[in-house]
């Protein structure tokens, strides 16, 4: 089953949520503003996304630049922030079994449907 985490005020969310229903897979939608993921499990994502914790902040947020920016920090660190705000988390991210995916464009996508 494929996992969205969405927030519904995202265009690009809104647009990938629609491209995920128009598909014919089964999909749960995690409201992650609501529910942030855990250290373990965002640690799980950034595997599966194959990505560095830096790479998935949303580093023109306003709590990044007032907070974060220009501090030095250790990964952890930057998961820590992230799942203390998560409004850093860049969005949309697409599970799918093994594979994580951000969902800014869908043509890189279309091998889900």
């Amino acid at each position: 089953m494929i996992q969205l985490f969405h927030n519904s005020r995202c265009g690009k969310s809104r647009n990938c949520l629609a491209f995920i229903e128009n598909s014919e897979k089964e999909f749960e939608i995690i409201k992650y503003l609501e529910n942030p993921p855990t250290i373990a499990e965002l640690t799980l994502i950034l595997k599966k996304l194959n990505f560095k914790p830096i790479e998935l902040v949303r580093q023109k947020e306003t709590i990044w630049i007032e907070k974060y920016k220009n501090k030095p920090m250790t990964n952890f660190e930057i998961i820590k922030a992230m799942v203390e705000n998560p409004i850093l988390i860049e969005r949309p991210i697409i599970i799918d079994g093994e594979k994580a995916y951000i969902g800014r464009d869908l043509n890189t996508l279309s091998h889900l449907i």
